[in-house]
């Protein structure tokens, strides 16, 4: 099954053009013709069966058949606020494997040990896009513009509010943290770790100091780890 997205569409659209870039997949790579059913999601949790009856390459043109809404089968929301690595590619791994494994927000943070304090927003939101047709999902992750992380801290009203750092202190494991918790939000700092009063200050705002394990990861990993470890938890625990 191939999934492919549309933005505009809802459940009372009839028929719907896509964008040349999704055009241009649909026709030249993937060689779909008139009359070939497809499946597309609005990136807002519903599934639609559509027939093409043009097949251009600069817009391709589909038609309806009916749409269903897709049940989120986590129960859980998961946001993930991390320092934008030093190398892109290491966020947008990132933000793919995180789309494919289930996450809902993502917020870059600026720290005051970051080493990257620009993004491309729009590259990431393609690179999440694809994460999510690739892997079968019809919930498009939120991607929030880059955050100043005190603002962030000062703002969150999550349920679970939790910031791994390499410091010592009181760190517990993600399923003593999150067990009964539905609404989940994890920092992750830069390479440099967070500063001791960028702690200091997640603490006194009501996070808890997060244990991802004995070995020291690199940014990305730890983001990857601790998505991939609230997945388990929340499912067989």
């Amino acid at each position: 099954m191939q999934l492919f997205y549309h933005p505009d569409i809802n459940p009372g659209t009839e028929s719907a053009h896509f964008s040349r870039e999704e055009s241009r997949h649909m026709v030249r790579v993937l060689r779909k013709k008139t009359g070939d059913r497809i499946f597309i999601t609005d990136g807002r949790g519903r599934r639609y069966e559509a027939e093409i009856i043009d097949p251009g390459e600069k817009k391709c043109q589909v038609q309806i058949l009916g749409s269903e809404s897709i049940a989120d089968p986590r129960g859980y929301r998961l946001h993930i606020a991390m320092a934008p690595t030093k190398m892109n590619d290491r966020f947008e791994w990132f933000l793919e494997k995180c789309t494919e494994i289930g996450i809902d927000e993502i917020t870059p943070v600026l720290c005051e040990h970051s080493e990257r304090k620009k993004i491309n927003p729009e590259r990431f939101e393609k690179v999440i896009l694809s994460a999510m047709k690739q892997s079968l999902k019809y919930t498009l992750p939120r991607l929030n513009s880059l955050r100043r992380l005190e603002d962030l801290v000062a703002s969150s009203r999550s349920e679970a509010r939790l910031i791994a750092h390499c410091e010592e202190g009181v760190k517990k494991n993600l399923p003593e943290l999150v067990k009964g918790k539905k609404d989940i939000l994890i920092l992750i700092g830069p390479e440099g770790d967070f500063a001791p009063r960028e702690i200091e200050l997640a603490l006194s705002n009501g996070f808890r100091g997060l244990s991802l394990g004995a070995s020291r990861l690199r940014t990305e990993t730890a983001g990857v780890v601790a998505c991939s470890q609230v997945s388990l938890i929340k499912e067989f625990l």
